[in-house]
């Protein structure tokens, strides 16, 4: 309800206590998810029944608890609103062959950047992340190429449309770099960009020239199945 402070702090909670789970988590404690949202334990207990309720979580019977099948179909939904994978997943495994490199799909959420679709790299050292999460939006070529074209002033971004492309090198972690540029949707649409990902040492000006017509080509591909158009 509008203006209703203490139903507003019960749904912040409830999120809190979801994303208190890591990909490393198979189930949490009462006492562990306590911790990890800073809340007693009577109240973690209240919220976590009223998740099982919608199966957002389930309690084990151990009385720890686990996340529910309910987010599963949440995130199917989700992504079935792109409906790109078949396309998508394709083409990023050829990517990802043919540079040596990750390669990722990014769409803009607020002011932030989601990996939709991901194919990792077959080399032993690699950048991995997984498909969801969320990264700061000026940080990165990924999230430069989807300001640049989401109209983002600047000399930067007055390049980055330019040339239509960007690279960047250990500016969201020292040991990644990556090369992005743009996808668009219904001609013009900007739906988001495409990157290949890696470690620092492997991103020479060498290797950029090479891997740049492989990622247009790419970007070029899923643009045109959306009815976008291409840089």
């Amino acid at each position: 309800m509008p203006g209703n402070s203490a139903g507003v702090a019960a749904v912040e909670r409830a999120v809190s206590l979801l994303e208190a789970f890591t990909e490393h988590d198979r189930s949490l404690t009462l006492g562990e998810l306590s911790r990890r949202v800073a809340l007693d334990k009577a109240t973690v207990l209240r919220i976590a029944r009223s998740l099982a309720k919608s199966h957002m979580l389930v309690r084990n019977e151990d009385a720890s608890w686990r996340l529910g099948h309910k987010l599963v179909q949440l995130g199917a939904l989700y992504q079935s609103t792109f409906n790109l994978t078949p396309i998508v997943e394709p083409l990023l495994a050829k990517l990802s062959d043919d540079t040596g490199e990750s390669a990722a799909v990014y769409a803009r959420e607020g002011d932030m950047r989601i990996c939709l679709h991901r194919h990792d790299s077959k080399q032993a050292i690699r950048h991995s992340a997984r498909v969801g999460n969320a990264f700061a939006l000026d940080k990165g070529a990924p999230g430069h190429v989807i300001l640049a074209f989401s109209g983002q002033s600047g000399e930067l971004y007055d390049l980055i449309r330019q040339r239509g492309y960007h690279a960047t090198f250990g500016e969201r972690d020292p040991e990644v770099s990556s090369l992005s540029v743009p996808l668009f949707r219904d001609g013009a649409e900007l739906f988001g960009s495409i990157a290949i990902t890696g470690p620092t040492n492997r991103f020479t000006e060498e290797s950029i020239e090479r891997n740049m017509p492989k990622v247009k080509a790419a970007a070029a591909q899923i643009s045109q199945a959306m009815g976008g158009r291409s840089i």
